[in-house]
């Protein structure tokens, strides 16, 4: 069929050529046409990519060399799960290493030990118990997997580039088996969520968040790439630790640094060009620096300052709404920030964004946004009258005589700027366990606002400035809570329950990758990040938000990513940034209605089905 003739498509049969090219080119639908295997017998069984396990068919045992091999049984997914999880039960406190070992690290080690074995039927368990599991994949579980790596290693997951690696890194990508790679979650482990450097245990946290890009936003396993960048490490502990897999020696710093970098981010865009590389857990000096170097020459984004920005935001505008109030007045709020690390100061610069596009994206407004905030560091609150203030945080900071004349002065403590500035929101992004303290939390009973905001966002859940009933014993049940790691909700007596808001990344970065993916985008542009914290912020209807529930519930997060992905979509549409994906070209891709990109998007999502495998010799 002949351009032209494309282009005078109807809608409905439009939208019937998108379901049909998707099916036929993209994994969602692989598993219905048989799959190239170059391998059988034992190889096949020891391939988590291609392992069945006992649901290999009888035909498929005959092709594949594998009759007498397994049991005679033949059970279906649905059967393998049943018994995985039977088992899982009972072996939880069998694989904890001794009475110290939380349970959390035993199911981490059973889901692990599956994943080694068997690929599709480990994210097919993970999908269909979400909300249980992503704990355990992701945060909080994955903090004390990267603090005890060393010791969990079995077998290697993703690859390690070092600076002993210099000048081989080009080929080094070729080691790599899979010929394409959408997705890359890069770390070198300086700042894993809240617990400092961890050298190479980091890797943990790329495996973790690539296991939600699965799990979350159907990119396929086969395409992920997990990337530990190992330039050595300041934790004493560790350079002491004759067990220690990573380079005993302290990090590289400036120009050496960044030839490392370089060189990882050029090798892995020439073998992968359209590969969307996340940058995860980078100290602060690093983050913005490797953003701003990199962000307009290649697919990539940071999401300690991007995604958690972007999660605040909807959060925020969310707790807008809980007051019965239009987003439209965020910019109004007063809003102390407890932290000015990458993720506090990424919230902050999106934040303001945010707020002055809603006043007219004028200079006025951008000032007017800038005055809305506070920002309280180690040292207190930060003010122009401080010596060497970071450059990211010196925009933020309070003129001296403005904060004489609020009773408040360089370096004021927490509870001092709370009770003075009485803010709509106190947002904590400080890896300070139990900053907020009662004393500060009794302050906040002086906020201007008729439902204040506690946002105590810090990982993993010890590094929360408080906890979800110490906010609501304090405040009462009029507040908004959320959290970056999950608490319960809590009870209040009389039927009344106070919402605990997990103010995940997940709820973005997958949504965000894979939009990005199937746009054709070249970059990640500030608008896009936008679009997809508005899209999560007006996700919750009008009564969920009213009940002071202003984040959705994991379970939910294939649709919320989903919707997410359009989102993105759809603006880079607008930028005209669009370059397309596939069979879907950018000129197709902006004729699609809104039903039509939804059912794009959900065409392009993988789903864990066991493909017919079909042997070929080399």
């Amino acid at each position: 069929m002949g351009i032209s003739n494309k282009l005078r498509l109807s809608s409905r049969m439009l939208h019937r050529r998108i379901l049909y090219s998707s099916a036929r080119s993209f994994t969602t639908t692989e598993g219905h046409r048989p799959t190239i295997v170059h391998k059988r017998s034992l190889d096949i069984l020891h391939d988590p990519w291609f392992n069945k396990g006992t649901a290999f068919t009888m035909t498929e045992r005959d092709r594949l060399d594998l009759r007498g091999l397994l049991p005679p049984s033949v059970m279906d997914s649905d059967q393998q799960i049943q018994r995985f999880m039977t088992d899982l039960k009972r072996l939880e406190e069998q694989a904890r290493d001794g009475p110290s070992d939380p349970n959390a690290l035993a199911k981490w080690r059973i889901l692990n030990r599956l994943h080694d074995r068997n690929e599709t039927m480990y994210y097919k368990v993970l999908i269909a118990n979400i909300e249980e599991y992503a704990p355990i994949v992701y945060t909080p579980t994955v903090g004390l997997v990267c603090q005890n790596y060393s010791g969990l290693f079995r077998r290697p997951r993703g690859m390690y580039f070092s600076s002993e690696d210099r000048g081989e890194m080009m080929s080094m990508v070729y080691n790599w088996p899979a010929e394409q790679v959408d997705m890359i979650v890069v770390t070198d482990g300086s700042r894993i969520l809240g617990l400092g450097d961890l050298g190479i245990h980091g890797i943990g946290i790329s495996v973790g968040k690539l296991d939600l890009y699965v799990a979350a936003a159907g990119i396929n396993p086969q395409r992920v790439l997990p990337v530990m960048i190992d330039v050595g490490t300041n934790n004493e502990k560790l350079l002491k630790d004759p067990l220690y897999l990573g380079l005993q020696q302290h990090r590289l710093e400036n120009e050496e640094y960044i030839e490392v970098i370089d060189e990882f981010m050029e090798a892995v865009f020439t073998r992968w060009p359209h590969v969307i590389v996340q940058f995860e857990d980078f100290q602060s000096k690093w983050a913005f620096k490797l953003l701003q170097r990199y962000r307009s020459r290649y697919r990539m984004f940071n999401d300690d300052v991007q995604g958690t920005a972007g999660v605040a935001i909807a959060g925020l505008l969310g707790a807008v709404r809980a007051q019965g109030r239009p987003m439209l007045d965020f910019p109004k709020m007063k809003i102390v920030v407890a932290g000015a690390g990458s993720a506090g100061i990424g919230v902050l610069n999106t934040a303001r964004k945010t707020m002055a596009r809603m006043l007219g994206n004028t200079e006025t407004a951008f000032e007017s946004a800038q005055s809305q905030f506070w920002v309280v560091d180690a040292q207190g609150l930060i003010t122009e009258g401080r010596d060497n203030i970071d450059p990211e945080a010196l925009p933020f900071a309070r003129k001296t005589k403005e904060m004489e004349r609020q009773g408040l002065k360089e370096g004021a403590s927490l509870v001092e700027v709370v009770r003075e500035v009485k803010p709509d929101v106190l947002l904590g992004l400080s890896a300070v366990g139990g900053l907020f303290s009662k004393e500060v939390l009794e302050a906040m009973k002086g906020s201007t606002s008729t439902r204040p905001a506690i946002f105590a966002m810090s990982n993993p859940t010890k590094n929360a400035e408080c906890t979800a009933q110490e906010a609501f014993s304090i405040l009462g049940d009029n507040i908004i809570f959320a959290s970056g790691s999950p608490f319960k909700n809590v009870d209040l007596g009389n039927g009344h329950v106070g919402h605990c808001n997990q103010g995940n990344n997940m709820y973005l970065f997958p949504g965000i990758g894979l939009g990005v993916l199937l746009s054709g985008t070249p970059i990640v542009s500030d608008g896009m990040l936008q679009a997809a914290a508005e899209c999560l912020a007006a996700y919750m209807s009008e009564e969920e938000v009213l009940k002071g529930i202003i984040y959705p519930q994991i379970s939910r997060i294939r649709d919320i990513t989903k919707r997410i992905a359009a989102a993105v979509i759809k603006e880079a549409i607008e930028e005209d940034l669009v370059g397309g994906y596939r069979e879907m070209d950018s000129r197709e891709l902006k004729k699609l209605n809104e039903e039509e990109l939804m059912a794009y998007v959900e065409n392009n999502m993988w789903s864990p089905e066991y493909p017919t495998l079909v042997y070929k010799d080399d």
